[in-house]
């Protein structure tokens, strides 16, 4: 594999991208080799800070299983190299075909997490639209948008990260930052340091948890209930914040009343908290009003009422009058940057989006089709069939639910094309493998809305073989005649350029400015001199737009429904999808620095694992309606985990946790699946050595 660094020696600044915080770091390269990699000072985001992820991108770059040659799949199976030209031609031939046989919207696309959101995913947008389909995909269908969803429904905006280092209160729901958001936890250490309490609401102590001033070890599914029961004592202690509710909220009275059945000890036999603990975190919320930052996590996403759980979470902040205050839930403005994507000019929508008509919100607030009904759509099971995908940096074989049903739907297609850096789960099922290039290979811009900030991600290195999305995107839409009209720009740097032009900003400026630039100083209480992005114009108790689409305009708690309670079949309640601190979803297992977490395993506390007979480190079989997997338990203390509880990680090729969970039972609103309260069994297995 030959790579080749832009400087022979000295410091390129860019962005890491091993998560999707993109914290600053400097390159330090040395005879055309990066051989260490140091934090920016002042970074916007991570102020010279690093997690132990970030040296590794050197590894990521240089990894001796990096796909450097196009792949096509032969009769048996195998794969075998085809030149890049011969490889193009060939895709362009086939989505010819099949758009010719079926139409252009048999034709789709998916983004995933190893190639970047924001600009690269909006590259695959162009792309696709361009080609005359709707169907964008993207890991969002099961990660992320369904925050999104509740908070743009509540108050019009969403701000992935509430200005936890003025707040006086920080409750994580569901959420272990510490994990999955590294500079999210440097900003709650920074409160903390300042005299903030921290609250964490999970079934599981994660770290997160052992740091906590209050711990509640909630039953899976019920947040909304503990939520609704804060939302009681405010307003019926009267301790909610008069002049925003009355000034800038729709539908408090409605909210006011279905909040009254939402008694302390009502709560506490739904959650299986006491009543004392409901008590005491309704009064730490009292106390700390208009400084509370709420912050719910992937784990509420994937309940089968998710999005009404986080909207009550929302509502929350309202009733505190924590909107777009300072500690609380601050009021990003955007950037007047160019739009990469089609949606004005060529919207598409009469051509029926895949999963559009079932899932409406889900299309109307983020133009994302929806991942799971691609599966029935390629089987046959939609409105019209899906026979193509090109599939950059996403692995669905691994990370969506129904894996089986993924790998029948993935074998039945005319045309799958993956780009990824390492041959997935997903890659080799195949018909081309193309390789595709680390962020270390790309230049691209990245906004910070929470700082109101952008910042440059420069190339630092070439590796022969690959291709950045930009170029591919491009090539692929001259191949078939849009690339002129959509795609005219020569580079990412002209891209970059065009993005910019409206802001004012030079890109020598963000070139010569690592640690990035603020486009806009942050102002709060923006309310007070313009509406909400709301159709109201203010912050809704109750959505008009949900309302519309034929929802509840209120967000009623569901109990934990007959499909997810335990049963004597299946008597535990299996949590997918802890995040490993060294790990991103399915990536990095293979590099060898990363690798502290070995094998997967399933977490059982020490009560119900000594019921079931199962000693540390033994063989089991865990089974559920959708499928089985067999691998090692791990004992947990039981103030570590909920009784009734097991939790196993996801992005495991040896034992996929997705092979247990199903794509039947969907959130209404985002339909996104139940991933948090699935009906499961724990069978030992018999030594066979």
């Amino acid at each position: 594999m030959a790579v080749r660094t832009v400087i022979e020696n000295g410091i390129v600044s860019t962005l890491c991208r091993l998560c999707d915080m993109r914290c600053g770091i400097n390159c330090h390269i040395q005879n055309g080799r990066i051989h260490k990699i140091r934090g920016i000072p002042d970074h916007v985001e991570s102020r010279g800070r690093l997690c132990p992820k970030a040296p590794a991108a050197v590894d990521l770059l240089l990894h001796p299983d990096r796909l450097v040659t196009p792949l096509k799949r032969l009769a048996d199976g195998s794969f075998a190299p085809i030149p890049y030209e011969k490889a193009m031609e060939e895709i362009v031939g086939a989505l010819e075909g099949i758009k010719k046989k079926h139409g252009a919207r048999s034709i789709g696309v998916w983004t995933g997490e190893a190639i970047g959101f924001q600009q690269q995913e909006n590259y695959a947008r162009r792309f696709i639209h361009a080609f005359g389909s709707p169907n964008y995909f993207s890991a969002e269908s099961v990660c992320w948008l369904s925050r999104y969803l509740a908070y743009r429904l509540t108050q019009g905006y969403y701000n992935a990260c509430p200005d936890f280092a003025n707040a006086h209160l920080i409750v994580l729901w569901g959420s272990n930052p510490g994990h999955t958001h590294p500079p999210y936890m440097w900003a709650i250490d920074r409160a903390l340091k300042k005299g903030a309490r921290l609250v964490v609401v999970d079934p599981r102590r994660t770290a997160a948890a052992r740091i906590a001033h209050r711990f509640f070890k909630i039953r899976p599914g019920t947040d909304a209930a503990l939520a609704w029961g804060i939302a009681r004592h405010l307003i019926h202690s009267n301790r909610y914040d008069h002049e925003f509710v009355t000034n800038h909220t729709l539908g408090f009275e409605d909210f006011s009343a279905y909040s009254r059945s939402f008694r302390p000890d009502f709560v506490a036999a739904e959650t299986g908290l006491s009543v004392d603990a409901v008590r005491d975190l309704a009064k730490m919320f009292a106390a700390a009003r208009s400084r509370v930052a709420n912050y719910p996590g992937i784990s509420l996403e994937h309940q089968p009422n998710g999005v009404n759980t986080i909207r009550v979470i929302a509502a929350l902040g309202g009733l505190c009058g924590a909107v777009d205050r300072p500690g609380g839930d601050f009021w990003p403005e955007s950037m007047a940057q160019q739009d990469l994507t089609l949606y004005q000019t060529l919207p598409l929508e009469e051509l029926e989006p895949i999963g559009r008509s079932r899932f409406p919100a889900l299309y109307r607030f983020r133009k994302q089709c929806h991942s799971l009904s691609a599966m029935d759509a390629i089987l046959n099971r939609g409105a019209y069939p899906l026979r193509g995908l090109i599939v950059t940096g996403a692995n669905p074989v691994l990370s969506n639910p129904n894996t089986g049903k993924v790998e029948r739907a993935f074998d039945r297609l005319e045309l799958l094309v993956v780009r990824d850096l390492f041959m997935t789960a997903t890659a080799r099922r195949a018909h081309y493998v193309l390789p595709a290039a680390s962020f270390l290979e790309r230049t691209e811009l990245h906004l910070y809305a929470h700082h109101q900030a952008v910042a440059l991600a420069n190339r630092v290195a070439k590796v022969d073989g690959t291709a950045g999305e930009y170029a591919f995107w491009r090539e692929l839409a001259h191949r078939i005649g849009t690339g002129e009209l959509y795609f005219p720009w020569k580079d990412e740097t002209a891209v970059n350029r065009w993005l910019l032009k409206p802001t004012g900003i030079a890109l020598e400026n963000l070139q010569d400015t690592p640690q990035g630039i603020v486009y806009a100083p942050k102002i709060f209480s923006k309310f007070r001199r313009q509406p909400f992005p709301t159709p109201s114009g203010k912050f809704e108790f109750v959505s008009a737009d949900l309302a519309e689409l034929g929802h509840p305009a209120l967000p009623p708690y569901l109990p934990p429904h007959s499909g997810t309670e335990v049963n004597l079949t299946y008597p535990l309640l299996l949590i997918t999808g802890a995040r490993y601190q060294l790990y991103y979803h399915s990536r990095f297992r293979n590099i060898a620095r990363l690798g502290r977490v070995k094998k997967p395993v399933v977490e059982i506390g020490a009560k119900d694992a000594e019921r079931l007979g199962i000693g540390n480190g033994e063989r089991v079989r865990v089974e559920t309606k959708t499928g089985a997997i067999e691998l090692d338990a791990e004992i947990r203390k039981d103030v570590d985990i909920r009784r009734g509880v097991i939790q196993i990680g996801h992005g495991w090729d040896a034992a996929n946790v997705n092979r247990l969970t199903s794509d039947a039972d969907l959130d209404p609103i985002s339909g996104y699946p139940n991933l948090k309260m699935v009906p499961a069994r724990v069978v030992k297995q018999k030594n066979t050595a």
